[in-house]
């Protein structure tokens, strides 16, 4: 069985050859008056902005397009150095390029100098779309929990309006982790016809229940927050402590424990003198205290609130079914590469298993790989070496052969 260690960090300059560089997210209106943007509920948004990155060039047939979705808590950053970060405020991106720089740019396992990578941030984020935080134009003031609901199936017609007003017809590929697994495998629901290859990354058709009553306890932090004002804290103080939480819980499960013991054990701080009975004492505690305030910094609380909710509603197998996970499959017409991790306990590889027997028995064309790792629900994010070649070879492959791998 192959062992998936995460390497040390190193990033590529962004003068590196390996880099796409310095980038500029751009912005689209995809309303008008008159042509307002439908959710699946029925709402109705007048102005939606959505914020995306290109990087490549986009061949004259339109037919190296990968689009990837990003996570939770991810944004349209995927690759090389936010050359914005003064006017647009993100000034902790100076430190660090996009999210999956090791993946994507020229020479990486998503080929820049081959494909023509986009990646746009959802519906009701607030990193550059339109979200709770956004001004409502009826009152003038930040929507709030005045938003409405947003669904997988709406961040997908998000990006299929983008892509249209791009002139982009068809994906070679579309790709997602963990939330944006699940965006990858609605766009093959959706529009089977305009995705060759669809990759889905620590995910599946819906959301165990374990990791349901996670989110649950998330909100639960953030809506008792005393600051949190019922969603309506935009000009006073936002429910920091309740968002801290929130994160350090959710941190806890993109984790494993075997990961946790290797990275910290039960090792102490040091400190000059003996700590308080419940001060900060050991290094995990320290390194979910700064995961979590650094994570405040940058991110807004009813977003999360949304984001989570929309992860939980999700299930492929009512959608496209009627409950029937195998008669859903049956309208995708991708091919498709499914990769679990073992130690993942938001989507187990027993869950990805029943996914596959049913795209299987769908007679679907599909690879399905589960990689040893000790890094969690995060190693599509960590372990990017491996992840890197199964993206590459899947990729550059010809074929259309059902494999099914265990590393």
């Amino acid at each position: 069985m192959f062992s998936s260690r995460p390497v040390k960090k190193k990033y590529d300059s962004p003068d590196s050859l390996r880099s796409v560089g310095w980038t500029s997210a751009r912005k689209l209106e995809l309303t008008a008056p008159g042509r307002p943007f439908r959710l699946q509920d029925g709402s109705v948004l007048t102005e939606v902005e959505v914020e995306y990155e290109v990087y490549g060039d986009l061949r004259l047939a339109q037919d190296n397009v990968i689009l990837i979705a990003h996570a939770l808590s991810g944004d349209a950053h995927v690759a090389g150095w936010d050359g914005q970060t003064r006017s647009n405020g993100r000034l902790w991106r100076q430190s660090r390029p996009g999210w999956w720089d090791a993946v994507v740019g020229p020479g990486k396992a998503i080929d820049t100098e081959r494909f023509c990578v986009i990646c746009a941030n959802v519906l009701g984020s607030c990193n550059g779309s339109t979200g709770p935080g956004s001004i409502n134009p009826a009152s003038g003031r930040p929507y709030g929990l005045s938003f409405p609901a947003v669904s997988i199936a709406d961040w997908v017609e998000m990006q299929r309006q983008l892509l249209d007003r791009l002139g982009v017809e068809h994906l070679y590929a579309v790709c997602g982790g963990s939330l944006g697994g699940q965006q990858a495998l609605e766009w093959a629901l959706r529009y089977p016809g305009r995705v060759g290859k669809c990759i889905i990354l620590a995910s599946g058709p819906k959301l165990p229940a374990q990791g349901l009553g996670f989110n649950m306890v998330a909100r639960h932090a953030i809506m008792h927050d005393k600051d949190f004002a019922g969603g309506d804290y935009y000009e006073g103080k936002p429910p920091l402590r309740g968002l801290e939480a929130a994160r350090m819980l959710g941190h806890i499960t993109y984790l494993s424990g075997k990961g946790m013991d290797r990275k910290f054990g039960r090792a102490r701080l040091r400190q000059e003198q003996e700590p308080e009975q419940f001060d900060t004492e050991f290094e995990v505690e320290s390194y979910l205290r700064y995961q979590s305030r650094s994570f405040v910094q940058r991110f807004d609380a009813n977003s999360y609130l949304y984001i989570t909710r929309a992860m939980d509603r999700y299930d492929a197998a009512e959608t496209w079914g009627g409950g029937d996970l195998v008669q859903a499959c049956r309208r995708i017409t991708a091919e498709m590469l499914v990769v679990s991790f073992s130690s993942d306990w938001l989507y187990p590889p027993d869950e990805c298993r029943d996914f596959v027997d049913a795209m299987l028995k769908a007679k679907l064309p599909v690879t399905y790989v589960e990689l040893e790792s000790a890094s969690g629900h995060d190693a599509f994010l960590v372990d990017t070496e491996p992840v890197g070649r199964l993206l590459r070879a899947f990729l550059l492959a010809p074929s259309r052969e059902r494999k099914i791998m265990k590393y």
